[in-house]
């Protein structure tokens, strides 16, 4: 099998992503400078047992052209998925000079190193805040794009970048526009693992933990929904790395440039997620509403007929057992990783 190259392959999505090749029986390189990303997963990935194999981890900076470039000399790549990005939002709103230099420009190193060495294909994960504002729901591809911060303007500067590039070189690419990841690996591998969690779910299973002695804030019971609170479209992780490989293996077979989202097709209000939580744990979980934050969208829900039609895609995970598995990860993390750094 074909040698893949994953960027940012210690991360949340990235690692389900390798857990998904090594089990299609694809040799992978994981490249991730574990700012975000965590070595414990690199070593549970190269320890499990799989068609394919971890051929190496190699720790570097996309940042650095040499770190990333001299992949390309050591391993023979036949194709990139590239996760490495920062994204948080409002870190991006504050400090958004990090986010360009980081997301555009190291990606531009990352394709330079790929037209050096003559690999032309790239699945890139993009994401739903290239589209901003909603102005029709459900969101199709072709909904304006109109990003309100700069973390979702970096992505949508890499998709024009690509096109352009597509245009002038001949690489082709996929990008999948994420809408809201949820849940972590069925076998509890690997799971989303972060410092400064912002997501809506691990920070209310969190709040379930008495020992951490933390309250679920809940921003904002007034907009204009049935609950009053915000309606998101969560994706399940593992479904979401089914559309990768799918996306890899089209552009392996010829496919050409394209872009889709990735999403359910359905909302659910943070009060029904909130809900839903609840009775995952089997226990009241700990809530404090407080004002709402300014640019957060009503509703956000996508449209993934595109993919559906073209590939055969379809989410298969409910958002319960989503959140089961999430959370089923999130004791797990506790008893175990977060133990021994403590």
């Amino acid at each position: 099998m074909p040698n893949i190259l994953v960027t940012g392959g210690a991360g949340y999505i990235g690692s389900h992503n390798v857990l998904a090749l090594l089990k299609k029986g694809y040799d992978v390189v994981i490249f991730d400078n574990l700012e975000t990303g965590h070595k414990e997963i690199v070593d549970v990935l190269t320890s499990i047992s799989a068609k394919g194999k971890v051929i190496d981890f190699i720790k570097g900076d996309l940042k650095n052209y040499d770190d990333i470039e001299s992949v390309f000399k050591i391993y023979d790549i036949a194709a990139v998925i590239h996760f490495a990005a920062y994204s948080l939002v409002g870190e991006s709103v504050s400090n958004p000079q990090k986010y360009y230099y980081n997301n555009v420009f190291g990606t531009l190193n990352l394709l330079k190193a790929m037209l050096e060495n003559n690999v032309n294909k790239i699945v890139f994960s993009s994401s739903a805040a290239v589209y901003g504002e909603p102005v029709t729901v459900p969101m199709d591809e072709n909904h304006p794009k109109n990003p309100i911060n700069p973390y979702g303007k970096s992505k949508l500067m890499i998709e024009n970048i690509m096109d352009d590039y597509d245009l002038a070189y001949g690489l082709r690419s996929i990008r999948l526009r994420y809408f809201n990841v949820v849940g972590a690996d069925s076998s509890c591998l690997t799971g989303e693992w972060h410092d400064n969690e912002t997501h809506l779910i691990p920070n209310i299973l969190k709040a379930s933990f008495s020992d951490e002695d933390k309250v679920f804030k809940l921003y904002g019971n007034d907009y204009d929904t049935n609950d009053g609170t915000c309606i998101r479209d969560y994706i399940n992780v593992e479904d979401l790395a089914k559309a990768h490989i799918l996306s890899l293996e089209c552009l392996l077979n010829g496919g050409y440039t394209d872009t889709f989202n990735l999403g359910t097709r359905s909302g659910d209000s943070v009060k029904e997620v909130f809900k839903i939580c609840e009775e995952v744990v089997s226990e009241k979980i700990p809530l404090v509403v407080e004002p709402k934050r300014e640019g957060d969208p009503v509703c956000l829900v996508a449209d993934n007929t595109k993919i559906k039609d073209l590939f055969g895609w379809s989410p298969k995970t409910s958002l319960k057992d989503s959140i089961t598995t999430a959370y089923n990860w999130e004791k797990y993390l506790q008893d175990n990783f977060l133990k021994i750094k403590n």
